[in-house]
This record gives structure tokens, C-alpha cells and sequence, in this order.
């Protein structure tokens, strides 16, 4: 094997000249010939029965094509674990922004025309604007038929408003609260938030003839998208081809196909292509935002500042569908309890409706939310006991081989290690100013599995191709699989050509989630790059009569020592007859099983008349494995804490008592600008072991785990007040220091 030479560099993005160049395609540069455009007519308000609708104006209109509603739908609904949103509101209505009708027109502007000339009139029923109003006994009930619905994880005896409840124990919680010497309990709430991607949803859809369709979209999940949208029609998702596209952001929210499937409809029904671009208040009043909620925990302590018992009930505000959740649950949720020893623990995790918009999958989906909990939960503990948060931490965390608190054991957890970098770089124990302060959190991935597979093409002018399935939606995945086949093959870098291919040149491929592209596809490659190495081996011996193991691949090319003989990879191919081709296969569904940690410490300094929070330092500190590219191991990691710092100090995507958005613009959504960002401080604990490709690990979700929580923290150890709620603001930090 040659040196190493590829990984461990920095190394630029495969698509990024095309991208700043202007020449990458995303969806919505996508035009087809005769295609036209959509838009939707949205609900002004958020529960009601649809009275009357009225479409003939609209059908009237110069350029029209067609005008569709729920009801040509047949009653069929989409999800993607839970099945229960029309793709269209047939004969109701549960939040504002819910589409209710839609016009294909010749263009963009006819068919807005048109949208606004449909007549509706509702009958309006009680707005469940909240988490409270959805649990009271006498709330409306915002699906009836719930018990009906198909991919429920339980049976629902009783249609309420809590349509998921799961619990998550180890031990005896209540046995281990009547052991404990102290009891901590406390209560935290966590709005909604959007990721806030730059490119909004959109497609364009062909449907033929025969019902089979040509689907260019903004999606991390191709072959999921094919699975909704065939579900709906009741066609094989095999006659939906998915094209490549570059997607502009994603982290977590564009894995749905609700546009995909109202494009279907009406590409079938004009027998012409359809393009359908969401503007970015449409995003914001009826995206598919992370889970706002409220949390509830309770800590059961020894004096020494041992953990016996910890109980959490977190409510999760679903919106008025559940249709998001790949799961029917954020996978986060229960393991809020982070890297700690708990001998006794219980998470009860419940979902309700309510009329505001549906939420789904963010950045590190569940994580978050129980984190800010549970890592401000700690330093109240500690404060309660004198302890210092840090050492409170330190006594209680995971091991090797321990246990989650409602999980399985996990081999490999090095959270010890990443606190004490965190701590050291930080300077958490050095003298402060007036109104400073620090706060430390940890927080923990356990790395996710998937299937995919990827190809490698040696041709007779030795051209490198590596392609594949998988959609990049920004973490650099193109480039780390890039980097590996140019591992393997001790190839040049520059001198791989990449390919992404359609759906049709693959069995499955389960798209980027979870920071699971280096393992999955990257694992893949590895594979692909490792059978690729072997077979050009094989046919360089048999074109020079020598045994492959007496050869050596270095530089594009084989030799064989004792001969002195040498033949290029185009000369090796030429002789094999035919390019050499091999297909890479990764398939691990498991989790695990390593978990990468994170320990984060926040300086903020705090003005108390203005009750104005400043982050001025970030420091966050990881425990990895071997880094392929630490350009976008560092990007990864800068990404995720400025997420992290809105989610703690400014972002919400609020609602009235009615239902409606308050924050439906960027103008009125905050999201941290270039002044909000601290100085950020990174240290790496790196370990030989991890699930991916050369021990590589997960990295892309463990940064925005703690910093809301360390950044609470900081606040009171700086003007000692409690941020319970998120977002830290200055006027709920003035509030508080007035009634200190």
C-alpha cells in the first residue's frame, strides 16, 4: 500500500468550482420543454371544515392548465412512517399555510393569477394553538380518526391529541428516587426552529403515459421519495426515476415529498411536465421546522453527587401532522440523558397535534431539546449539592463498555477525555470579568448505519470513474469518497471522475441522514476502491504473466519489480479487453457501535441593563476518530455551533394564539449573522476507532448538541439568573434579573 498521501489532507470540494462557477444544476434550474408552473392556494386559518370551494374562476384564467383539489385524491394520504397528511386538505383544514388547492399554468405568474381568483369559505372550529390546550380534557380534536391511520407505532384505543407515546427505562425509577438524598425538579421549553437552508423545496415532475415519471428535486432520500409518492398512487416506486440534483442545505429537512407527489397529479392530469418552487415564507409558515416542547425531569441524587434515578417527560408540539418523522419519533429523544451513568432512569416521550405547522427531522433530531434539559438540569444539581458542575459531570459519565441510561452498552465513549480538553483549552477555571461568565455541556452521537452502494470504472484511457447514488447535500460526501478511491487506488486526487446517477443504477440507497455519509458512503467506496485495487491487480498479472501479490499499485499504475516491468492503468485495461468495473456495497443498518462525544464550554458576557447576552467565546471540544478531510471535519463541526448559538440565543419560529406565524420572513426569523459569532475555539481528542472507513467517526451532528445548554449555564454563572426557556433573550434575561 502506497504511503498516505490523500487522507488526513485538506482537501477542496469535488463540486465546488461548479458550484461558485454557477454551471451545478439544482432543481430549480431544471426547465423542461412545454413545462409549466405551480402554485398553491394556502389556509388563512388553522382549523376549520372547508364550506365551499370554488375552482371554475381559476380554470377560466388566461394560461391555465388545470386546477386540482383534495378531493381528486381519493381520500390517499402521505408519510413517511406515520401516514396520515393529504397531499392536498380534503374537506379540512389544521394549519395555517396548508395547501387546499393547486393551478399548473404556462407561467409563473398566470398560475399565481389563478390561485388567488379560487373561492373558499370555511367553517371554523377551535384553534389548538398549543402544547397545553392539546393535552386539556375538553380540547377539540384535531384528527378523529387517528386510530385509522396506517404506520402508527401503537395502537390507539382512544383518539386523543397525543397521538405517539413511548416510554424508555433501565431499572426502577421510583426505587431509585426513595435511595436518593436529593431530588432535583425542574421544567424547560424549546421553541420551534427552521434550518433555514438557502434553497427553498422544489421539483419539476414528467409523468408519462403509462403513470411511470421523470422526478428532478431538492431531496437527500431519492429512494424514500420514491416510496411516498408510490404509496400515494398505488405505482411502483421503480417507474418513479429520481434524477440527480445538487440540493442547496438540507440539515435534516429535505427528506419529504409532499410537492413531489401534488406535481405527480398534476403532470399526470396535463399530460405536461410541472415545476413548483416554494417561496421562503411558505417555508416558514408550513415547512417542516425541529420540534418545539416542553420538559419535565426529575434527578435523584446521592450527597456525593452520584446519579441513581433521572425521569423525564418531554412533550413534543407535532403541528397538525406527523408525517415528517422517518421513525414516527425523533431518534434523539431518548437518549437526552447523554453519556451518563444511570441505574435508573425513565423517558416517557409523547407527540400531539396541534393546529400549527407539521414539524420533522433537524440537525441532530431530539438532541437538542432533551440536551438543554438535561445539561442545565446538571449544573442546578451540582449548584444544589455545592458541587462543581464540572466534576458533578465528571463523577456520574459513561465508560467503555457501560451502559446508556435507556440503551444498550456502548464499546467505545470517551466523554471523560473531551471535557477535560474542553476545560484545559477553554480556560473554564481562569479569573473572569465583571458580568462573565462560563458554562460547560456535553453531549453524545451514537453513529448511524444505511445501505448504498457505489461503482468504480477503470477505462482504456485509465479514467478513474467513481459514481454514485447518493444525493450531497453539502457535507462534502462526493469529496471523502473521492478521497478514498484515490486511497485505494493511489491515484491522484484531481484525476477521479465523479458521476451521480439516477435511481435506476441502483438497488437502494438510504441517503444522507444521521452523519452517516463517511460510514455508509463512504464505506461504500471503500469497498468499491478496495475490489477496484484487486482486479486491477488481476488483469495487470495476467497481462505480465506474474502473480498479483508480486505487483505493486502505485501511482496510476502496477509494477512488477523483478521484471522492471511497467503498465499504466489505460495499458492494463486496453489489455483486459474491456474497462474494469466492480460495485461497492455498504449494508449496516446497527447503530454504533462507538458514540462520538462533545464537551462544549460558552463565555458569554452579559450587559444587566439591557439584559443583552454576548457569546464570546465558543470552545468545543471532540472525541473522533481518524479525520478523512479536517476541511470538512472543521466545517462540519463551525456549521453545527453557529446553529447551536441561534438555537440558544435567538431563533423561534413563534405563532399567535390563531395559529399563524409570527416570523413568516428572514426579516423577522433571526438567524445569527456574521456579528453573532463568537470566537470558536476547536480541540480534538482522536481515538483508532470508529464504524467508518479507516476508524473514521460520525461528526456532523455532536456539535449543536450542548451549546444552547452551555450557554445558558455561562448566563447564570455570569449575573446568576436561570434561562429555562429558549431562546436566551434579552428581555427574558432583564426580566429575570429584575425579580432575582
Amino acid at each position: 500500500m502506497a504511503e498516505k498521501r490523500v487522507l488526513g489532507v485538506p482537501s477542496p470540494r469535488v463540486e465546488g468550482e461548479e458550484k461558485v462557477g454557477g454551471k451545478a444544476v439544482y432543481a430549480v434550474d431544471v426547465v423542461l420543454p412545454n413545462m409549466l408552473w405551480v402554485k398553491a392556494l394556502r389556509s388563512p386559518i388553522a382549523h376549520g371544515r372547508i364550506k365551499r370551494l370554488d375552482i371554475y374562476k381559476a380554470l377560466a384564467a388566461p394560461g391555465v392548465a388545470a386546477v386540482i383539489t383534495g378531493a381528486e385524491f381519493g381520500g390517499a394520504l402521505i408519510g413517511k412512517k406515520i401516514i396520515d397528511m393529504p397531499v392536498l386538505a380534503d374537506g379540512a383544514v389544521r394549519y395555517i399555510g396548508e395547501k387546499v388547492a393547486a393551478v399548473a399554468a404556462e407561467t409563473e405568474d398566470a398560475a399565481e393569477r389563478a390561485v388567488d381568483l379560487i373561492e373558499i369559505e370555511y367553517d371554523e372550529l377551535p384553534v389548538v394553538a398549543d402544547i397545553a390546550q392539546a393535552l386539556s380534557s375538553n380540547a377539540p380534536l384535531i384528527h378523529p380518526n387517528v386510530a385509522r391511520y396506517k404506520g402508527l407505532l401503537h395502537e390507539i384505543a382512544t383518539p386523543s391529541n397525543v397521538f405517539v407515546s413511548l416510554n424508555w427505562k433501565k431499572g426502577d425509577v421510583e426505587e431509585g428516587f426513595r435511595q436518593s438524598d436529593v431530588i432535583v425538579e425542574n421544567s424547560f421549553s424549546v421553541p420551534a426552529v427552521h434550518h433555514a437552508y438557502i434553497e427553498p423545496h422544489s421539483c419539476v415532475v414528467q409523468v408519462k403515459s403509462d403513470g411511470s415519471a421523470e422526478v428532478w428535486a431538492s431531496t437527500k432520500a431519492p429512494f424514500a421519495m420514491r416510496d411516498q409518492v408510490g404509496s400515494v398512487f398505488q405505482i411502483s416506486p421503480a417507474s418513479i426515476v429520481i434524477h440527480p440534483c445538487y440540493v442547496g442545505g438540507d440539515f435534516g429537512g429535505k427528506g419529504d415529498s409532499n410537492e413531489v407527489a401534488l406535481c405527480y397529479a398534476l403532470s399526470r392530469k396535463t399530460g405536461r411536465p410541472v415545476k413548483f418552487l416554494v417561496d421562503y415564507t411558505e417555508e416558514l409558515m408550513a415547512g417542516n421546522p425541529r420540534h418545539g416542547g416542553t420538559i419535565k425531569i426529575k434527578t435523584g441524587v446521592k450527597k456525593n453527587g452520584l446519579i441513581i434515578a433521572q425521569r423525564m417527560e418531554i412533550t413534543f408540539d407535532s403541528g397538525g401532522y406527523g408525517a415528517y418523522r422517518p421513525q414516527g419519533y425523533l431518534v434523539g429523544a431518548h437518549e437526552s440523558f447523554g453519556p451518563y451513568r444511570i441505574p435508573n432512569s425513565l423517558i416517557e416521550e409523547k407527540y400531539v397535534y396541534t393546529n400549527r405547522f407539521p414539524c420533522g427531522y433537524m440537525r441532530a433530531p431530539g438532541h437538542p431539546q432533551g440536551a438543554f434539559a438535561t445539561e442545565s438540569q446538571a449544573d442546578l444539581v451540582a449548584k444544589k449539592l455545592g458541587l462543581d458542575p464540572a466534576e458533578y459531570r465528571r463523577m456520574n459519565f459513561m465508560h467503555d463498555g457501560d451502559h446508556f441510561p435507556v440503551g444498550e452498552s456502548i464499546a467505545h465513549v470517551k466523554v471523560t477525555e473531551a471535557l477535560e480538553k474542553a476545560l484545559q483549552v477553554s480556560g473554564f477555571r481562569s479569573a473572569k470579568g465583571k458580568n462573565v461568565g462560563r458554562g460547560c455541556a456535553v453531549g453524545n452521537w451514537v453513529s448511524k448505519g444505511g445501505e448504498s452502494y457505489a461503482f468504480v470504472k477503470i477505462d482504456e484511457k485509465g479514467v478513474v470513474t467513481l459514481s454514485t447514488a447518493v444525493t450531497d447535500t453539502g457535507p462534502g460526501a462526493y469529496t471523502v469518497m473521492r478521497q478514498i478511491v484515490s486511497q485505494e487506488l493511489d491515484v491522484p486526487l484531481d484525476s477521479i471522475r465523479m458521476e451521480v446517477v439516477d435511481t435506476t443504477r441502483v438497488l437502494k440507497d438510504t441517503g444522507v441522514r444521521g452523519s452517516s455519509s463517511t460510514r455508509v458512503h463512504g464505506g461504500s467506496a471503500f469497498d468499491a476502491g478496495k475490489k477496484a485495487r484487486e482486479e486491477i491487480l488481476r488483469a495487470a498479472g495476467r497481462a505480465m504473466n506474474a502473480a498479483p501479490e508480486d505487483l505493486l499499485l502505485n501511482n496510476g499504475g502496477v509494477t512488477h519489480g523483478r521484471a522492471e516491468r511497467r503498465m499504466s492503468f489505460a495499458q492494463i485495461a486496453a489489455a483486459n479487453g474491456a474497462p474494469i468495473v466492480v460495485e461497492g456495497h455498504y449494508a449496516n443498518p446497527k447503530e454504533g457501535p462507538e458514540t462520538s462525544t462533545v464537551a462544549q464550554v460558552a463565555e458569554v458576557e452579559v450587559d444587566t441593563e439591557t439584559g443583552e447576552v454576548t457569546v464570546t467565546r465558543l470552545t468545543t471540544a471532540h472525541n473522533t476518530g481518524t479525520i478523512l478531510n479536517p476541511l470538512t471535519h472543521q466545517g462540519q463541526i463551525d456549521g453545527a455551533v453557529v446553529m447551536g448559538v441561534g438555537y440558544g440565543t435567538m431563533e423561534d419560529l413563534s405563532t399567535d394564539e390563531s395559529g399563524r406565524v409570527m416570523t413568516a420572513s428572514l426579516g423577522d426569523y433571526k438567524i445569527p449573522n456574521i456579528k453573532d459569532i463568537p470566537e470558536i475555539r476547536t480541540a480534538i481528542v482522536q481515538s483508532n476507532t470508529g464504524s467508518g472507513p479507516y476508524n473514521s467517526m460520525s461528526i456532523g451532528e455532536t456539535a449543536i448538541i450542548p451549546t444552547a445548554a452551555a450557554i445558558a449555564n455561562a448566563v447564570e454563572d455570569a449575573v446568576g439568573v436561570r434561562i429555562t426557556s429558549l431562546p436566551i433573550t434579552a428581555e427574558k434575561v432583564l426580566n429575570a434579573l429584575r425579580h432575582r
